[in-house]
């Protein structure tokens, strides 16, 4: 067991080999800030907000790419850590056009929230940037790389996460921006729209294009709910204000998706507030139809059933499932053809 513990901030903890430091340390309790580590994907050391103090080291180490080792001595509180920190915020604060005031992810944002903590304020490091305009030429996300602050999230989430492999980088040095195959738009890409990319920024960079100027963060609320598109039981957040879905995010650490989500289930909310949606059943009486409650409009349906049955027999009656309700519910349903009507004509929409 000495042989795998190591010391964080005078307090000894154990790990299991393999583990980083900076996921010893959140296991425990203890913050540090990142803004490019993602879970389940490679570590960069990208940004190098996680740096920490490791007695015996030369410089200062970037936590999220350095293997917990036994007896390491690890400080994450020291002036000269926060000092560095505070440099690489503003860095990355002065890199592009991070405009607060009219940014979607403002109050969503970790480059903000860290300007924030170290009291940074832009301006001693602005000078020559690159300047792209914003892409939005597809339905479903906005890209503006003057936001992007080459943190590389967005990377891994496509081609470690979803593995897509629909983005990567591009060119070099102050030019270097996130790019598709031959740094083609989104929608001229190999990019299938899973959105994955957008819930991976931790910035404004990448946004959901129905939801710009819907709400500010904290004005909405946040309802975990199950994906309505298939059988798989994916679970999401339903992100609303005044009872209007805004937008769409994946669960974390929930299974059966663990924080991913297809095209569907993350942008295809359109229908709940569609206004032609069905709310109140209707039954057709002299050509034309009327309004009804739920059980009048049952009764009928029961009613019909046992006509059918037993004029033409049970077999004259089919019955097609949906796969945007759930396994229990598709298997009620068979239940109910089979046992209730006595008939095996039962199929599913998404068989084939």
């Amino acid at each position: 067991m000495a042989q795998s513990k190591l010391t964080i901030d005078g307090r000894e903890l154990e790990f299991t080999p393999g583990e980083t430091i900076l996921q010893v340390a959140w296991r425990n309790g203890v913050r540090i800030p990142t803004l490019c580590y993602l879970k389940d994907a490679t570590p960069t050391g990208a940004c190098r907000i996680c740096l920490v103090e490791v007695k015996g080291a030369r410089t200062l180490v970037a936590s999220c790419a350095l293997p917990a080792a036994a007896g390491m001595e690890v400080s994450t509180d020291t002036g000269k850590v926060h000092t560095a920190r505070r440099l690489n915020v503003e860095l990355l604060l002065s890199s592009g056009d991070h405009n607060c005031l009219l940014c979607e992810a403002n109050g969503a944002c970790g480059l903000q929230a860290l300007a924030y903590e170290y009291g940074v304020q832009a301006g001693r490091f602005l000078g020559m940037t690159q300047t792209y305009p914003i892409e939005q030429d597809n339905p479903l996300i906005v890209r503006d790389f003057s936001k992007c602050i080459l943190c590389g999230r967005c990377v891994q989430a496509c081609n470690e996460v979803q593995v897509n492999r629909a983005i990567g980088f591009g060119y070099r040095g102050a030019r270097a921006k996130i790019v598709t195959a031959g740094d083609r738009a989104y929608h001229l890409s190999d990019c299938v729209f899973c959105g994955q990319c957008v819930q991976a920024c931790p910035v404004g960079a990448l946004t959901e294009k129905k939801a710009r100027g819907q709400a500010r963060t904290w004005e909405t609320s946040k309802t975990k709910t199950t994906c309505p598109y298939c059988g798989v039981g994916c679970q999401m957040y339903l992100h609303t204000k005044r009872g209007k879905i805004v937008k769409i995010t994946a669960a974390d650490n929930q299974g059966p998706n663990f924080g991913r989500l297809c095209v569907k289930g993350r942008f295809g909310y359109d229908f709940v507030h569609s206004p032609d949606r069905l709310t109140t059943p209707l039954i057709k009486e002299n050509g034309s139809f009327r309004e009804a409650t739920w059980g009048e409009a049952l009764d009928l349906v029961a009613a019909k059933f046992k006509e059918i049955m037993a004029s033409e027999g049970p077999d004259a009656i089919g019955g097609l499932s949906s796969a945007r309700v759930t396994n229990e519910e598709n298997y009620l349903f068979q239940k109910l053809i089979r046992s209730a009507v006595g008939t095996h004509n039962v199929d599913h929409c998404a068989r084939l």
